[in-house]
């Protein structure tokens, strides 16, 4: 019977929980910022007018209606105020009428384009309309005109997110001042996902798991998980542990293990640590950045020791597009047998499908060949396999997504390996 061991497309699907996220819904976290951009300005005035004290007010409770009324009152007291106007293009904007506060902003702009609040106020409604060439290019103005403001850093990096330039977003993210970092960066993600795996040759194999991934700090993070697993009819569990060091400018390197009851069908302990360096590309029009990893991981079993060496580069492209190589060594080492390597490759796609304004769905395909099995069944062993599949994930809200995969691996002997997982994560 086949060895079980970790396969590298799970690896490559884990690498993702060692990747920051710096926001958590591009096109509400953008509204947020542009929330506070008449905060910021008004910061330096000694007191605020009346009327804007109480569009505040009625903002306050989504009270668009009486907000309105009074900034129209205002605009016909003041008809070639450009900040009143200002202010209804955000009322518009707050209100979801996002065709008609476009309209205002472009107005505005048609008349002076010197106020970076303005161009920023433009971007966070192209954004959540959609329009995302012009949301990039609305805030990069903005951000030119006062490269020192943070909040506007923080609009930029919500858009450079929703683009698809995460390496970009980073970056700008990390310019931000730390009450708006704090507000849009949850600390802790719980998983949970069920898989199975229908093979040709033996009963089905099923598995379910959770996760629960907590940043204590931006510098440290901890990541701990159980799952149970049905082979061939044997019941078998596992709890994983790990921390993650996020060394800024660096990498994030992760140290961690495993302990089962195994009843030899999985491994009884495992250690593993990974390196993941991602480095951005400024002012490339087709590679945006680059991602790469680094990890080993020790299975124990009754019967067998297996080391896996891992590597992966990933090429981030434009319009949130990414392709990935990796390659996996494994020296397995049977009771009663010599000492074997065994090599197998991956690479993978990921393209985005559809954007909205606060949700998003895309998908991945990808191609895998060598002695391992690309599957979950997870299994090392004497058999070579070629394993094609792909996978959807949609995030819905700002703190919400969930996953779907599905494969179809050949082996030698004639057969096969259908499988198929869910998954579904939930920031706080």
């Amino acid at each position: 019977m086949p060895v079980q061991t970790a396969s590298f497309a799970r690896i490559e699907r884990m690498r993702w929980r060692h990747v920051v996220r710096c926001v958590s819904s591009p096109a509400l976290s953008l509204c947020l910022v542009v929330l506070t951009l008449p905060a910021t300005r008004a910061a330096g005035q000694e007191q605020q007018s009346d009327w804007q004290a109480q569009v505040r007010k009625y903002c306050d409770v989504s009270d668009w209606p009486s907000a309105m009324r009074v900034v129209e009152a205002e605009m016909v007291r003041a008809p070639q105020d450009l900040d009143v106007k200002a202010w209804h293009a955000r009322v518009l904007t707050w209100a979801g009428r996002l065709e008609e506060a476009e309209h205002d902003y472009r107005e505005i702009l048609a008349v002076d384009k010197s106020d970076p609040d303005n161009w920023a106020g433009l971007a966070a409604v192209c954004l959540r309309e959609g329009k995302m060439e012009e949301a990039l290019r609305a805030v990069e103005i903005a951000v030119q005109m006062d490269p020192n403001r943070g909040d506007l850093h923080a609009a930029y990096a919500s858009v450079l997110h929703a683009a698809g330039q995460r390496i970009e977003a980073r970056a700008e993210f990390a310019k931000a001042p730390q009450p708006i970092k704090a507000g849009r960066r949850p600390k802790n993600e719980l998983r949970v996902g069920i898989e199975n795996d229908s093979l040709s040759y033996t009963l089905a194999n099923h598995g379910q798991g959770a996760t629960l991934i907590t940043r204590w700090t931006p510098l440290w993070a901890t990541n701990f998980g159980g799952g149970f697993y049905q082979r061939n009819g044997i019941f078998a569990e596992k709890f994983v542990g790990s921390i993650t060091l996020h060394a800024h400018s660096f990498a994030a390197i992760t140290a961690g293990g495993a302990i089962a009851g195994d009843n030899t069908v999985i491994p009884k302990s495992e250690a593993f640590f990974d390196f993941d360096r991602g480095l951005s590309i400024r002012d490339a029009k087709i590679l945006k950045g680059v991602e790469f990893q680094y990890g080993q991981h020790w299975y124990w079993y009754q019967a067998a020791r297996i080391l896996t060496l891992n590597g992966a580069a990933t090429l981030y492209l434009p319009r949130d597009w990414s392709l990935t190589f990796g390659a996996t060594g494994a020296r397995s080492a049977f009771s009663g047998t010599g000492v074997e390597w065994r090599p197998s490759g991956i690479s993978r796609l990921g393209f985005p499908l559809v954007a909205w304004s606060t949700a998003s769905l895309s998908g991945n395909i990808f191609f895998a060949a060598g002695a391992e099995n690309f599957a979950s069944s997870d299994q090392i062993g004497r058999f070579s396999s070629q394993t094609y599949g792909g996978g959807l994930r949609f995030e819905f809200g700002s703190r919400m997504y969930a996953t779907f995969a599905y494969s179809y691996q050949k082996r030698t002997q004639n057969r096969t390996d259908s499988y198929t997982g869910a998954g579904y994560g939930i920031r706080f």
